[in-house]
């Protein structure tokens, strides 16, 4: 499977900015590649077992860039970039070029020791996880955030069966009835749901994003991977710490099998990206592949 390098660097203002984010209580927008392009490479965190909690988020938008320029005293037309140039009409019998798909857009839902996710691509939106029970407020708020609503959820994933995970899941399909929900097949017997759950496994997308099979904190686990933002949506297949600074294993108080669980672990090193977002913990904003590495050679 073809993998691509998303590791960025940029100004320390950048990472100023960033780490103030990750203190909000507030669920906000977190911009698009241009933000991660433009966060540098704070000190490197070593990674350690264990579990955290807590909640982040940053935000930015990609600031429009310079239009056509005129050469001051000529009639010449404007001078415009390559960029901006119109694409060439395919020769005959050529396939039309396929256009470049909208950039994710994420927040995540901060919800006490446990956190949800939302995704919007375009006008199409997927919710990840769900929460405890009386979710569904915070996770319609976040929707907000990313200028969506309920009417543009097309997806509710759900990375694991545990409680604190798909709690909200009848609250959350009754505000977006038209969603499709996904689970791992092996999980899905032990999730309470109103309607069919679709079982997704290794390279299945869901807007745009490859499932990727992480067993062992339970048995259907599955973490979710945006190679064009170069985002991780790990569930509890690994954890954050409070202050999103590093990476920690899979926490074996409530890991069905460590041995599998651990094997997950080095799995996700076969991937790249920067950002990790977990069930728990703050999300790591950059060198995220990096801290699984390290990870992955001490557990």
């Amino acid at each position: 499977m073809a993998h691509h390098d998303h590791h960025h660097h940029a100004s320390s203002s950048s990472v100023r900015l960033a780490a103030t984010s990750l203190w909000s209580p507030h669920v906000h927008r977190l911009g698009r590649r241009r933000f991660l392009a433009e966060l540098g490479r704070g000190a490197f965190a070593m990674a350690i077992v264990g579990a955290g909690v807590s909640a982040c988020s940053g935000d930015d938008d990609d600031p429009a860039g310079p239009g056509p320029t005129l050469d001051p005293g000529t009639d010449e037309e404007p001078i415009t970039d390559a960029a901006s140039e119109p694409t060439p009409e395919p020769a005959d019998g050529e396939a039309e070029p396929e256009a470049p798909a909208e950039a994710l857009e994420w927040s995540q839902v901060s919800l006490g020791s446990v956190s949800a996710y939302v995704l919007v691509r375009g006008r199409e939106a997927a919710v990840v996880d769900t929460g405890t029970e009386g979710s569904a407020d915070e996770i319609g708020s976040a929707l907000s955030t990313l200028g969506a609503d309920w009417s543009d959820v097309a997806h509710v994933v759900l990375t694991h069966s545990h409680p604190d995970h798909v709690g909200s899941l009848s609250e959350v399909l009754g505000e977006a009835p038209t969603a499709t929900a996904y689970a791992g097949e092996a999980d899905i017997g032990n999730i309470a749901a109103p309607n069919p759950l679709q079982s997704v496994g290794n390279g299945d997308d869901v807007l745009g994003l490859e499932i990727i099979e992480t067993p062992g904190h339970t048995p259907g686990s599955i973490s979710m991977l945006d190679r064009g933002i170069g985002l991780l949506i790990a569930g509890d297949a690994l954890n954050g710490n409070e202050a999103g600074s590093a990476v920690l294993g899979p926490d074996p108080r409530f890991s069905s099998d460590m041995d599998s669980a651990v094997e997950s672990v080095r799995r996700l090193t076969d991937f790249d990206f920067e950002t990790a977002v977990f069930g728990h913990g703050n999300p790591v904003l950059e060198g995220a592949d990096d801290m699984v590495d390290l990870l992955a050679r001490v557990l």
